[in-house]
Formats: structure tokens, sequence, C-alpha cells
């Protein structure tokens, strides 16, 4: 039986990149070589990049997958094609790619310094009505090339239709299935390099900062939050908009021993989950069958922990180890921002669960229940909001 144990792992490994990279192709090397070329239709983003990779001078590359000590700063201007369809990255095919039906990099900067930084944020803010000078940081997650992180951020910009400006955090991943361990060291290592962005997304005075992680990357941003809570220097919490776990690769036991400390959050952590998740399945075989967060089979105790659970176990990938499905759900992210307004505004009753497009959506309710000036009675157990912020 012992004499498998090796045999499966080996299996596990090779079929494992298409699990973690989450599609079926992937970006050439190349594939951030700006073009000057256009097209009618194609939608501009600007993407800013705060990362602990190392730079890379190669064209089209900008950073690699090796550590960085100190944080890096860049600002990526791009294009969606008309053509693109909800939930998919079209990948230049060739380093020069084509901006009627692929993403394609028009301009790539480097920024030497954190006051470059936050001049283009704050540019982009300004660029902006009041009331939607928002900030919305990305944390990618294990087996990710910068291109990937770039271009899925890119990809979710587009399909919300969301008004904050589009920060990515990308730490050192080798891109590579071998790589777990060096990943899973390299995100632990980003903690202080997230805090300090996330410090600096809020210094910048935007009215309002979002954080979302996916898979490993969840347990780089939980930490830096984690740490937050604990140096006595918080954040306005009345600036913090939601942090959404998507497909959190976190064992469950961590996770619930890090909600401990935070206590009750002020405002629900955001948790996409998925129990039909493979490359979770996989992460759960590698740490000794230690069930993962996002594929987790018990809403309602993520619920009481103080999350909304958004379930996508029903919801077709369109990748075929359905780690990727968080990216779907941008789509349909006008819809899931109005009930969310709704349950937190308390101008009508907020359901316990609610189901949109095969997505069950529990603990909607709890936006109500932990407003400051919510009227009836706090849960039991749960102190009043203001008592209880998630990152201060």
């Amino acid at each position: 039986m012992h004499a498998l144990r090796p045999v499966a792992l080996f299996l596990a490994f090779v079929l494992a990149p298409a699990f973690l990279s989450g599609c079926a192709s992937r970006p050439g090397p190349d594939a951030l070589t700006p073009t000057a070329a256009s097209a009618p239709g194609a939608r501009p983003h600007v993407i800013l990049v705060a990362s602990t990779r190392e730079r890379d001078s190669r064209p089209g590359v900008l950073f690699n997958g090796e550590r960085s000590s100190t944080l890096s700063f860049a600002k990526v201007d791009l294009t969606v094609p008309p053509t693109h369809k909800a939930g998919e990255i079209e990948w230049p095919k060739q380093s020069v790619g084509d901006p009627g039906t692929e993403m394609v990099v028009r301009e790539a900067l480097y920024r030497d310094t954190e006051q470059e930084f936050l001049h283009d944020l704050k540019s982009e803010l300004a660029r902006r009505p009041v009331g939607q000078r928002k900030v919305f940081i990305f944390i990618h997650g294990y087996n990710t090339m910068f291109s990937e992180a770039l271009f899925r951020l890119a990809q979710m910009a587009d399909d919300s239709r969301a008004p904050g400006v589009p920060l990515l955090f990308t730490w050192a991943s080798r891109a590579t299935t071998e790589a777990y361990v060096y990943d899973n060291n390299s995100a632990t290592a980003a903690r202080d390099k997230l805090e300090e962005t996330i410090r600096l997304a809020f210094g910048s005075g935007a009215e309002e900062v979002s954080i979302m992680a996916h898979s490993m990357g969840n347990w780089v941003t939980v930490e830096a939050l984690r740490q937050i809570r604990i140096s006595g220097r918080g954040v306005p919490v009345e600036r913090l908009g939601q942090v959404i776990l998507a497909a959190p690769d976190i064992d469950v036991d961590v996770f619930k021993s890090q909600l401990k400390r935070f206590g009750k959050p002020a405002k629900p952590f955001v948790l996409i989950v998925s129990r039909d998740d493979k490359a979770l399945g996989f992460s759960d075989f590698i740490a000794g069958n230690k069930l993962r967060l996002g594929a987790y089979t018990n809403d309602a105790e993520l619920v009481e922990l103080g999350a909304v659970v958004v379930d996508m176990t029903d919801v077709k990938a369109l990748d075929s180890f359905n780690h990727g499905k968080f990216a779907q759900l941008a789509e349909m992210a006008p819809q899931l921002r109005g009930a969310i307004a709704r349950a937190s505004a308390g101008t009508e009753a907020a359901p316990a669960a609610v189901s949109m497009d095969g997505v069950q959506i529990s603990g909607l309710d709890r936006f109500r229940l932990l407003r400051p000036n919510a009227t009836g009675p706090a849960p039991a157990g749960q102190e009043p909001a203001a008592q209880a912020p998630a990152v201060q």
C-alpha cells in the first residue's frame, strides 16, 4: 500500500499544471510585448502593480518568478478586445498581440519609488467622480506567471464594470507545479510587503479599498490582515470595502485560528467556495488530507465564524479543474454589489440565503446585523461592529 504513494504523488505532480494554472493554455514568455496597434471597440484599462518579484529586462516579461527583497512598482496600460467573452482571457498568440481579438499591452513602465506609485494611484483616482474613487487589490495564487495575474485582473475589471482602480499585488511564483513549496514560502515572505501595499492604498485618499485573493494568495492576504490587526496601527475600517477570499488554499483549522485572532469582523469576509475544486483536492492530498477552506462543506459554520459564503459548486466552470470559477463571478458583480448594498443599508429584510444563476449565497443578513446602527440586538456573543473592526 505504501509503495503506491510515491506513484500517486508523481501522478499528482504530472497532472497538476492544469489544476493550478486554471486554463488549458498559458501565455508565451513575451506576452507583455507592447504594441502601438489599436482596434475599434477595444476597451482600455490601467493596472497598477506592486510586486515582490524580481524585475526582468527581457522584452515582454516585466517581472519573473524570483524573489526580490524590495517592493517594486509598475504601471501597465492594456486593452481588452471587443470580442472578449466574460470569464475568459484572450491570450496573445504571438509576442505582439492583435488588439481586435486579444488582450494586449500598450505600455508598461516601472516606477522606481513609492512616491511615483502613489502619484499614479492618486491620478487614477482623480479621473473618477466622487463616490467612485475606489481601489481594488487582487492577489493571485500558486503557479502563476506575472502575465497571467495581470491579464486575469484585466478580465475581472472589464467583466465587473467596477469603478475602482485595479491594483495587482504579485508575489514571486515560479509558475511551475513542482515549485509548490517555493511558492508557499514566497507567499509567506511577501506578508510585510502586502501590508505595506494595503497601507499605501489607504494612504492614497481612496474612498474605499477592497481586497480579493485567489488560492494560495489567500494565505499571504489573511496573514497580512492579521499583522495589521495586531500591529496597533489599524487602517480606517469605515473605508474598508469587501475582503473576498476566492478558492482559499488555506487549511480550515488554520483559518479558524486566524479568525479567532481577528474577532468577529465588522464586515464579513466573502468566501467563494466550490466543493468540486480539483486543484484544492490536490492541495488536500499534499497537505496530508487536510481539507482546504475553498472546498469546505459546512457553509453554516463559515457564516457563524463571520463570513458570507458564495458557493459556486453548481456553476459550470470554464476550466477543466473548477479552480477558476471566481473569475466568472465578475460578470455578476453588479448584481452582487446590489444585493450587498441592500443588505447593508437595511432598506429591506436581508434573507439568510439567496440563489443567483446557480450561485448560492449564505449569510447576507450578517451585513445588516453587523452595522453599528442596525436596529435590534446583535447575535449572541457578538460585539458591536464598532468594537470589532476587521483590520484595526
